[in-house]
């Protein structure tokens, strides 16, 4: 529990009416496991949140044996695999997966009630709209009808960029590209999904310092790390499971746990040494410790020698961050952190975790640029135990982030250039002309028309701006007129004032997901809202990414409930309903019914395009024997030991090199150069050059054993395989695939040529040809075609057969010249109450990007200080996930934490005159205020306020849950946070900021 269960202060009950139904009958910990389909005694009874055993009865011998369904969990990322009992089609039991490296026969208490997701009596159960303020039941095909109907009436008065498709991080992989590739048809770049919200700035600021932007090690690799340093992440709460991996590396390598945040979390409480700071701060207080480090000589000067461009740089801003320096700016006292960096500098490898406390900033790529600098001074990367482990949200937004669905980029992270289109549309097989005439044409700045096909969409963060900014100051011809949100909950985002107004001003608001979400009731439409319910994913199949980048196989555990639809059904649905269902499908297999892709074959179109970060070589078949063979993997290094999967890294984690038949084994460590490419080492990426102003970004002096090229070497195109003499290794077919995308034409075998489809043409058709199959100028017009590009996957087979990596070698890169900040910076929060600091630490001057003018400096020369004196932060709570509309629709889970609260200090508290349990008015400069549930507490510092965001169903005082459909809306309601929070986004990837704003207290 969250809160005192008793403090000497009577007061009533908090609980809501639908909440006193559900407790008539007692809810007790027998009755949490009975009600999980979970046996009573023995192993059972050990932990709810642990392994358990199902009871087996005459009865349920009876009526024949349990098949049993293995799956994935739907909360975090961490991966735990899910044993399913089903009966006749019903899901009756559960147990963890025992054998999965990751969860390791544990649960966590949202994992152990994982069931009652699925079969959830308040989830949406048909389509369903408001007229006249009713609810009112409809069909599918009315609903699809209605909704396209507008929907294209909307695309011809507005074009297709006023129709918003807000994607998930609960797509699994094929749903979520079919998702983005579904957008691109459409004709919209105005796509994203929960990532922009959690881990952009993560994404950003790591893959623009060594090339790839995710988690680069796994939580099992925690194993062998000898110093643990987590900043801004709680995983205790967040991602309760991993924290079995940490505490196991604690105990058995005595490694010191570190952990930084402005708040003493159930993280915290495990660590060796807690560094209390203020909200805002982390790129001072880094440099804070690299301070220490650089002072005394710690850090690895060889690694940085060979492999680091730019440390000189940041040697010479940290020089400027003396103990002195960073105290008054952070409040962390200078003694406390060298002893922080000797316990990183003495215990190596170390590896450093984060999450949202890091992100969430108007600088948050400072932040996470500024965490991988630490280990790169250190020596900490490319090595087992080492490592930046980012610990992301959502069960499958490393994958949804991975397929593209973002406003900036197509699957893969290949951007939005022309490049990247005709790469795609070479995929996908579809006229280029035609994917291009579906986007809207603007006039550019010449008054020469420009496609916004090019051009970076409207992020999440900002949707609410694309309804209410002005047209004149967007990048877009007009405002958006129809927001859909797919598995998305908008309570989740900061300005929900401004977001009610936005709703409220749209022609059309869709929500599709399996639970009504905050969507249906923050506004005070009375019509133009639809409800249309989405499958779980325990009623489909498909696979999910974990945080490490492995990629787990999800099988179906039973049918779709109700009414509902899966995601990929819905997409044929609308692609049907839109004209473009068999150009969209015309590589992947419908199902029987004629609208539904097979799933399959859309992981095979993904293994067909997504080179760039090796989704190749995890074809269905593999991924479906890893689940099969979880066993005969290694707990620790992730490597199956013998068994079908010999010699494979759990999860094929990418880059899993080339096509399926390569076999490559995946990348568990990202960046090791202690071991040959081909059993999954890497060098860091030459994503930039060679060169940059004279000095060499290559690496000096090292690579991967058997690598051929044992210095530093650029990214792979099909003109470095002819000069260094290996073209001829590729075979003819690879040649024709690469002369294909290059736009050329091959005589066949039969002397006749094959155009670029590859059909084949007689010679009468084309005149008397060589006999020689490739053209005269093939490597001429070949040679731009890179390993990213090659669609037969054979620039890099030969690469990886001479020991090289297809993406190059290069050095990391501390500095980052594309960035607002090349060197991270610290600067004040737009919000802040140390206007002392904003002279010296000031934010950005006001700027236009993602379409949209952003704020900056005209929000922070404003001194809001006086009158909303407290910083406000939020975060996770153990016992909910997300927006919270399933985890509080869940019983189980409901009954462990029923009020919304906001922490405050002891001292704050009684100099405002509050009691804990009283309730109290949090009010933020914007105007937006909570009412919720003081928690005295000292886990926050004197000055600061924390409030968890899963919340929703209040608003500003006002309970919401009369305009919810009937039987539909969640067991426990209350405020969200982020009515109370306010504007602020990162300065590269519109990030919200919600870590470090101001606010005011007072009592209700």
């Amino acid at each position: 529990m969250l809160r005192k269960k008793t403090n000497g202060v009577a007061r009533r009950s908090q609980r809501t009416s639908i909440l006193n139904e559900v407790s008539e009958t007692s809810v007790d910990r027998r009755a949490f496991l009975r009600g999980s389909g979970l046996a009573i005694g023995g192993l059972a009874a050990i932990s709810a949140t642990g392994g358990t055993v199902t009871q087996a009865t005459a009865a349920t011998a009876a009526e024949g044996a349990l098949e049993t369904v293995k799956s994935v969990c739907t909360h975090c990322s961490v991966g735990c695999t899910v044993i399913a009992e089903v009966s006749n089609g019903v899901w009756v039991g559960q147990e963890p997966g025992w054998d999965s490296p990751f969860n390791l026969g544990a649960h966590c208490a949202k994992g152990a009630s994982v069931r009652e997701h699925a079969h959830g009596e308040r989830r949406l159960k048909y389509p369903m709209k408001k007229v006249a303020g009713e609810w009112v039941r409809m069909s599918w095909e009315q609903a699809i009808n209605e909704i396209g109907d507008k929907m294209l009436s909307i695309r011809d008065e507005s074009g297709p960029d006023s129709v918003y498709w807000l994607g998930s991080a609960k797509h699994n992989n094929e749903q979520a590209y079919l998702f983005r590739k579904f957008a691109a048809y459409w004709g919209t770049n105005n796509v994203d999904h929960q990532a922009r919200i959690c881990h952009s700035t993560t994404v950003a600021g790591v893959a623009n310092t060594w090339g790839y932007g995710a988690m680069t090690n796994s939580y099992n690799d925690i194993h062998n790390s000898r110093a643990i340093f987590i900043i801004g992440g709680n995983p205790a709460e967040a991602h309760p499971v991993s924290l079995q991996h940490v505490l196991k590396a604690k105990e058995q390598n005595n490694a010191p746990l570190i952990v930084c945040d402005p708040r003493f979390t159930r993280t915290a409480a495990h660590a060796d040494e807690y560094v209390r700071f203020r909200p805002g701060t982390d790129v001072a207080l880094v440099w804070g410790i690299l301070w220490h480090i650089f002072e005394n000589g710690w850090e690895d000067k060889e690694f940085i020698r060979t492999r680091v461009w730019g440390m000189d740089q940041i040697r010479e801003e940290v020089a400027k961050w003396t103990p002195e320096e960073v105290e008054r700016v952070t409040g962390a006292p200078g003694e406390q952190l060298k002893r922080v960096a000797m316990q990183m500098a003495n215990n190596r490898p170390g590896t450093v975790i984060w999450c949202m406390g890091g992100t969430q900033h108007t600088n948050g790529n400072n932040n996470t640029r500024a965490y991988c600098i630490l280990q790169l001074a250190l020596g900490n990367m490319g090595t087992s135990g080492g490592g930046t482990n980012i610990f992301r949200g959502h069960d499958n937004v490393q994958g949804a982030t991975d397929l593209g669905v973002l406003s900036h980029t197509l699957p893969g992270y290949y951007g939005l250039t022309a490049g990247a289109w005709g790469h795609w549309a070479r995929v996908w097989e579809e006229d280029p002309d035609w994917l291009k005439s579906q986007f809207a044409t603007v006039k550019d700045k010449d008054g020469k028309d420009k496609s916004l096909m090019t051009l970076t969409g409207i992020p999440v963060s900002r949707w609410i701006d694309g309804v209410l900014e002005k047209p004149e100051n967007m990048d877009q011809p007009n405002n958006l007129r129809a927001m859909v949100l797919w598995g998305h909950a908008p309570n989740s985002q900061t300005r929900m004032v401004e977001m009610k107004k936005a709703m409220e001003m749209l022609d059309m608001l869709v929500v599709i997901d399996p639970y009504p979400t905050v969507s249906a009731v923050l506004h005070d439409r009375t019509d133009g809202v639809y409800l249309l319910p989405a499958a779980t994913q325990f009623e489909t199949y498909g696979s999910v990414t974990a945080s490490n980048r492995s990629i787990q196989w999800r099988s179906k555990v039973f049918d779709p409930l109700f009414e509902s639809k899966t995601d990929h059904e819905i997409i044929g649905l609308f692609s049907k309903k839109f004209g473009f269902h068999d150009r969209i499908f015309r590589n992947i297999s419908i199902e029987d019914d004629g609208i539904t892709p097979n799933i399959e074959d859309t992981l095979r179109e993904i293994n067909r395009g997504m080179w760039t970060v090796g989704y190749t070589g995890q074809s269905p078949e593999r991924l479906k024997m890893h689940m099969e063979n979880q066993h005969t993997f290694d707990k620790t290094t992730l490597r199956a030991n013998g068994g079908p999967a010999d010699g494979d890294f759990y999860g094929l984690p990418w880059p899993c090199w080339g096509t399926p038949e390569i076999n490559h084994p995946g990348s568990p460590n990202l960046y090791d150069i202690s071991v040959p490419v081909k059993d999954g080492g890497l060098p860091f990426r030459a994503r930039y050059g060679v060169e940059r102003n004279g000095d060499n970004l290559l690496a000096e002096g090292v690579s991967n054993p058997g690598a051929e090229l044992t210095d530093g070497y650029p990214e792979f195109t099909y003109q470095m395989l002819v000069d260094l003499g290996w073209d001829g290794d590729l075979t003819e077919e690879e040649k024709r695939v690469i002369g294909r995308a290059a736009g050329m034409e091959f005589q066949s075998s039969e002397g006749g040529v094959s155009n670029g489809n590859g059909d084949q043409a007689s010679n009468e058709e084309v005149g008397e040809q060589s006999m020689s199959p490739f053209p005269s100028d093939y490597n001429e017009r070949a040679s731009k075609i890179n390993w990213k590009t090659d669609l037969s996957g054979g620039i890099q087979r030969v690469a990886i057969e001479h020991g090289c990596a297809p993406y190059g070698n290069a050095k990391a890169r501390a500095v980052v010249w594309t960035f607002p900040d090349p060197i991270p910076t610290h600067r004040e929060p737009l919000y802040t109450n140390r206007r002392d600091l904003v002279e010296d630490y000031p934010t950005y001057e006001d700027r236009k990007f993602y379409r949209l003018p952003t704020m900056y400096a005209s929000i922070q020369k404003q001194d809001f200080s006086k009158d909303y004196p407290i910083i406000l932060t939020s975060g996770r709570l153990v016992e909910y996930e997300g927006g919270g509309d399933e985890t509080r629709s869940n019983p189980w889970l409901a009954e462990l934490q029923q009020d919304m609260f906001v922490e405050i200090n002891p001292r704050d508290a009684n100099n405002l005159g509050v009691r804990d349990g009283a309730m109290v008015w949090v009010e933020g400069p914007e105007g937006g205020k909570v009412r919720v549930m003081a928690m005295v507490t000292e886990r926050v510092g004197e000055g600061v306020a924390f409030m968890p965001f899963h919340f929703g169903g209040h608003f500003q005082g006002e309970d919401q849950r009369s305009k919810y459909p009937d039987g539909a809306d969640p067991y426990v309601l209350g405020e969200s946070t982020n009515t109370a929070q306010t504007y602020g986004y990162d300065s590269v990837t519109q990030m919200q900021e919600t870590k470090a704003t101001l606010c005011k207290i007072s009592a209700a």
